[in-house]
């Protein structure tokens, strides 16, 4: 398990021991003051809701920005594979115009083997 997973268990773990053995401390009955008026709730409670939601926020926007790197990895993914194949057909096509280029010139060589032969034939049909 990586490290940031047992760091982050071990934390909350120990913030669990924390509010089991505070826990008359947590439901205790408190004034608090908001916005508009005064209500009558365990600060500890309220505190540990916030807490909660705060987690599960950043655990939603964790979420989120794994989704978007899955998304651009198999966008450049898919970018990679075809430029894979546009160089695999581009050295395809080089193979093709190397093969025409070595034909042409051995049946170039050929002929001028076959012009030669002649000639040294015709000169030896003629004589001295």
């Amino acid at each position: 398990m990586p490290l940031r997973i047992v760091l982050l268990l071990v934390l909350v773990a120990a913030l669990a021991v924390f509010v089991a053995i505070n826990w008359s401390a947590f439901t205790a009955p408190t004034t608090l003051s908001v916005i508009f008026g005064q209500v009558e709730a365990p600060l500890g409670i309220v505190m540990l809701a916030i807490t909660g939601a705060l987690a599960l926020v950043f655990l939603a926007y964790a979420l989120y920005l794994q989704g978007m790197s899955m998304r651009e990895m198999r966008r450049m993914s898919r970018e990679l594979e075809a430029q894979r194949q546009l160089a695999d057909q581009a050295e395809a096509s080089r193979f093709t115009e190397l093969r025409a280029h070595i034909d042409q010139s051995v049946n170039g060589l050929a002929a001028q083997i076959a012009e030669i032969d002649d000639r040294m034939g015709r000169r030896n049909t003629i004589g001295p």
